[in-house]
């Protein structure tokens, strides 16, 4: 039996194989409200036989979002269109996850097709928030340091997303950490500057992390699943490294968060990131094996022995794939055949099952 298509079970919810949507952003949403852009984009690749379908990072707050473009959770009235698409993923088999975040100084930036660029306030932009008044590019505004009344209403917009999530049929939720957004925003030494309880040391670091899980805990049930995703690695002198990512993923298991999804970079722009298939693979591995809480593998994983290859090496417990499944919603179902490996189809599509 291949191991990718074998299933997984984290706490109530049973993933029919080891195969995932990684979320992946569509800036595609007007006022954060999903549409049926998103219904057929999210509900395709549950058709397409993914086991975990997770929702691209979803703003809790207007001023977290990327773009005026991104997808939202900051207010009830999103949540009707969110029950259909979370309907139709668990009708066809998938399981629903959704990702939660906050952009920090990345926010107020026009979507990859309208100029991928800062856009100022006077230009219809908003001010920024982050751990320091470090822009990311240099031309940018830069961003106002959250305070204590600024810290608190992050992590209560944390919650109330997370909660909303819940009524939205979402099975599985996961915390954006990763890819130099406000939490990784905090956790890097090479943007936060901060003197005071949330800067410094690696424990005032990952404390808005920390307290985020601790807030989103009270209101997630404690029978679905947790994720977190991190950036294993700033890419770069005296950033974020693996170490302290392994150090990390101990802590939130005691947390009660049950996997890590092991990306890395996005921090700064002087990264230097060693670009290869399965490049951030190791930083799955090495946090499995040395905090002993299931990971997830990412980054330029794009054919089926490869997946295979790095569960059978417990490298990894699921993979999330995210290009590969733009290129080719079905890819699951392909996977199952060059693995030898008879999988249902869609009743719709069977005549075509060959």
């Amino acid at each position: 039996m291949s191991k990718l298509f074998s299933p997984i079970t984290i706490k109530d919810i049973t993933l029919k194989n080891r195969i995932a949507v990684s979320p992946m952003c569509e800036y595609s949403s007007e006022d954060g409200f999903a549409n049926d852009w998103h219904l057929v984009h999210l509900g395709s690749r549950a058709v397409g036989g993914a086991a975990l379908i997770t929702q691209e990072a979803t703003a809790v707050s207007p001023e977290g979002r990327i773009t005026h473009d991104d997808m939202g959770l900051w207010k009830d009235e999103h949540i009707t269109k969110l029950q259909q698409i979370t309907s139709f993923i668990h009708q066809h088999g998938a399981v629903a996850g959704i990702q939660l975040a906050h952009a920090g100084r990345k926010a107020s930036t026009s979507s990859p097709w309208k100029g991928n660029k800062h856009i100022a306030i006077k230009d219809g932009g908003w001010q920024t928030v982050s751990s320091s008044n470090i822009s990311f590019y240099d031309s940018d505004e830069p961003p106002a340091p959250l305070t204590k009344d600024g810290l608190e209403k992050v992590i209560s917009d944390f919650k109330d997303a997370a909660a909303r999530a819940v009524k939205a049929g979402y099975k599985v939720l996961e915390i954006h950490a990763a890819h130099g957004y406000l939490i990784h925003q905090f956790l890097s030494p090479l943007v936060n500057l901060r003197s005071d309880e949330y800067g410094g040391s690696f424990d005032n670091r990952t404390r808005l992390l920390l307290q985020i899980i601790d807030a989103v805990n009270r209101v997630w049930p404690s029978c679905y699943p947790l994720f977190v995703r991190i950036s294993c690695s700033d890419w770069a002198a005296g950033g974020w490294d693996v170490e302290q990512s392994v150090k990390l993923a101990a802590v939130l298991k005691e947390k009660g968060v049950d996997l890590i999804d092991c990306s890395s970079g996005g921090a700064v722009r002087h990264q230097k990131i060693a670009v290869g298939p399965g490049y951030q693979v190791a930083f799955a591995e090495q946090i499995k094996k040395e905090a002993g809480i299931l990971t997830g593998a990412v980054g330029l994983i794009t054919e089926a022995q490869q997946a295979e290859d790095i569960l059978l090496n417990s490298q990894a417990d699921i993979i999330l794939f995210a290009r590969q499944l733009l290129r080719d919603p079905y890819f699951p179902l392909h996977a199952a055949k060059q693995l030898n490996v008879n999988v249902p189809w869609p009743v719709q599509y069977e005549r075509a099952k060959l």
